[in-house]
């Protein structure tokens, strides 16, 4: 009879071992990112919520799982099979280049009834599409490249080009999160077996919900905050021509909002917005902030940065430097500057654009 252990996400609630719970299985020893959120993720659901999991290499074990994820050599969802490592796999997600993980390939086809349950919203409503690509462009993708070793860049161009890393970046991401929670080559170990193996499922079970910690912040964010500001953006941008003929400054009557990933699906690859002005707080007589459009979301490069002779000035210098009176800053890169007031702010966006 082959041994398999069955471990619980907490188990300290005798609950999660209900017989009838769907089993998960996925392969023990090292433990990667993209399996340790595909459990969690799967946990994430009513179904599987109270759901043991074993971590086996034995192929009898596996059988007799409900779910296997990151192991057994076969993808078919309608096997409810996951792994992604035997010849020839080179499914996607939709629209995206990056060969599918565990962890892809659970968010596809279960991260639109995890985003539904968040959203409380049809499985099939637009706001559920949206966020269950924003998602995985996000966040899961970085899993399933890393865990497939895809470059962000391609070695080839950057070699090419010449370019080199200024610094050393620690090795941290996602993966790496989960990679340093594995046990180290010279740590102790028992020597009983099956006291060895439960060690190992502890840190992986530490591995899982430490992982999905992050997916869930990055959900919650996406969730409530990202999607809210859709319609704010959407309104701005309607607004645009008011404040300038070509359609270059937006302005947020309230404070500032995520901005950036809506002006730019708004704008539909045709760049026009060079500023957006924003209140810094909701009350009365809040300054107001001028900000720099990037080139695209992660550049700190800008469309149009604030003129030179403005930057690293502040207060009442600034004021006769620029011309415009309430003058708070503007910061040394040219990204950003401040006002007492929203028409001080809008004078300096329009003397900018001059």
């Amino acid at each position: 009879m082959f041994r398999r252990t069955l471990i619980a996400m907490a188990e300290s609630a005798p609950k999660r071992l209900k017989t009838d719970a769907p089993l998960i299985g996925t392969h023990n020893g090292h433990f990667h990112a993209d399996e340790a959120l595909a459990v969690h993720m799967l946990r994430m659901l009513p179904d599987y919520r109270d759901s043991p999991l074993i971590r086996t290499r034995d192929p009898q074990a596996l059988a007799t799982c409900h779910t296997v994820v990151d192991v057994g050599g076969e993808y078919d969802a309608s096997r409810n099979r996951f792994d992604h490592h035997q010849r020839g796999f080179d499914t996607t997600f939709p629209g995206r280049a990056t060969k599918l993980s565990s962890a892809g390939l659970v968010f596809l086809h279960f991260g639109r009834q995890i985003i539904a349950q968040k959203l409380n919203r049809p499985v099939d409503s637009a706001e559920v599409t949206l966020l269950h690509n924003k998602i995985y462009e996000s966040f899961i993708e970085a899993l399933d490249a890393h865990d497939n070793g895809i470059s962000v860049y391609d070695p080839k161009a950057i070699a090419a080009a010449g370019l080199e890393k200024r610094f050393s970046d620690g090795g941290f991401g996602l993966g790496a999160l989960v990679g340093r929670l594995n046990p180290n080559w010279n740590d102790p170990k028992p020597e009983d077996k099956d006291e060895a193996q439960k060690a190992e499922d502890e840190k992986f079970l530490k591995a899982s919900a430490r992982i999905g910690e992050e997916f869930e912040a990055d959900l919650t964010y996406y969730a409530g905050s990202w999607l809210p500001a859709r319609a704010v953006v959407e309104e701005a941008f309607s607004k645009r021509h008011e404040h300038d003929s070509e359609g270059r400054i937006l302005v947020f009557d309230g404070s500032s909002v995520p901005w950036k990933d809506h002006l730019y699906n708004l704008e539909d690859g045709k760049p026009s917005v060079l500023y957006v002005l924003y209140a810094e707080g909701s009350g009365p007589g809040s300054k107001w902030r001028i900000q720099c459009v990037p080139e695209s979301k992660d550049s700190f490069v800008s469309r149009k940065p604030l003129p030179e002779a403005w930057r690293g000035f502040r207060d009442q210098e600034l004021d006769g430097i620029a011309g415009v009176e309430g003058c708070v800053f503007v910061h040394a890169a040219g990204f950003i500057g401040g006002n007492k007031t929203f028409e001080g702010a809008m004078q300096m966006a329009k003397k900018a654009l001059a």
